[in-house]
């Protein structure tokens, strides 16, 4: 097994308040839980979703994908760096082999990860048995131990009650902004009875409920939980923002003195500020904003 001393996380990760007029209006107030701080290079979710898959890798290579822009891609390449793990990469787009790499991925690279570059009809189909033994030999790494892209899989989901347990019984809503949905799935599980969980998906597409609810049948054997998503907020899709967003996002951080993450954690703030606003929540209701990430430096 894999020990994983070296990455020497901060858990539980701190909750602290901030006093927005735009929730105290409205009767409510704002917690934010701080995973953005738990580790310098694995952040938030990262941590708590790879943690326990490099523990299962138990010193083979890990393979993992994602896009150009991907967070779970650097958070696996530091972790394989400070664990002399090797690590992969396959990345979504071959004609981004012919480009010099983005900073994204150069930092990748930088921390050891090989890169390998994939056409997008074939990474749509990564998961089928065959097309995945093809990656894997393309990518010389018919050993490695495959993490799914965003790392959303059994392991994952169940390091993510983690997250729910650290909240319980310290607000009536936990709210977070969700990619795959896996640490939405593993958050719900380890609320209390009465709380609940709110997602605010950053793709569009309305697909993440199927998706969560599986999460949760394989990792927990059946839905756990009282969870919803508000799917109104992702500004266009992953990795697009608009004016209006990176405003709301300046502002924030002029009020609170907290970094926020524009692609996950703006979009979420956003939300909760909109739907405080439309009166959503009932006075008296404290709520938990989960801090995902941090800006890319």
């Amino acid at each position: 097994m894999t020990s994983l001393d070296a990455l020497r996380p901060r858990l539980p990760s701190p909750l602290q308040e901030f006093v927005d007029d735009r929730f105290a209006r409205s009767g409510v107030r704002l917690l934010l839980k701080r995973d953005d701080l738990i580790h310098p290079e694995l952040i938030g979710n990262k941590w708590r979703k790879l943690a326990p898959n490099l523990t299962a890798a138990a010193g083979r290579a890990v393979l993992t994908f994602g896009g150009a822009y991907s967070n779970h891609l650097r958070a696996t390449a530091a972790a394989g760096r400070l664990l002399g793990l090797p690590t992969v990469g396959v990345v979504r787009g071959q004609e981004l082999s012919d480009r010099p790499l983005n900073d994204s991925l150069a930092r990748c690279a930088g921390y050891g990860m090989r890169l390998h570059f994939v056409d997008r009809s074939t990474y749509r189909r990564k998961t089928e048995p065959d097309t995945l033994a093809a990656i894997l030999r393309a990518a010389g790494a018919e050993d490695a131990y495959v993490v799914p892209e965003g790392g959303s899989n059994d392991l994952a989901v169940r390091g993510c009650r983690d997250l729910g347990a650290e909240l319980r019984g310290r607000a009536d809503l936990v709210a977070l902004a969700c990619g795959t949905g896996g640490t939405l799935a593993g958050l719900a599980a380890g609320l209390a009875p009465g709380q609940r969980a709110l997602g605010i998906p950053v793709l569009k597409g309305g697909f993440l409920t199927d998706d969560i609810r599986t999460l949760q049948h394989r990792a927990f054997g059946g839905p756990r939980g009282t969870w919803a998503l508000d799917d109104r907020f992702h500004f266009g899709g992953y990795a697009r923002t608009a004016p209006g967003l990176e405003a709301f996002a300046s502002d924030f951080e002029h009020r609170h003195g907290v970094p926020v993450e524009r692609l996950y954690v703006a979009k979420l703030l956003y939300g909760l500020v909109a739907l405080a606003e439309e009166g959503a929540f009932p006075r008296g209701t404290t709520i938990a904003a989960v801090v995902t990430g941090r800006p890319f430096p």
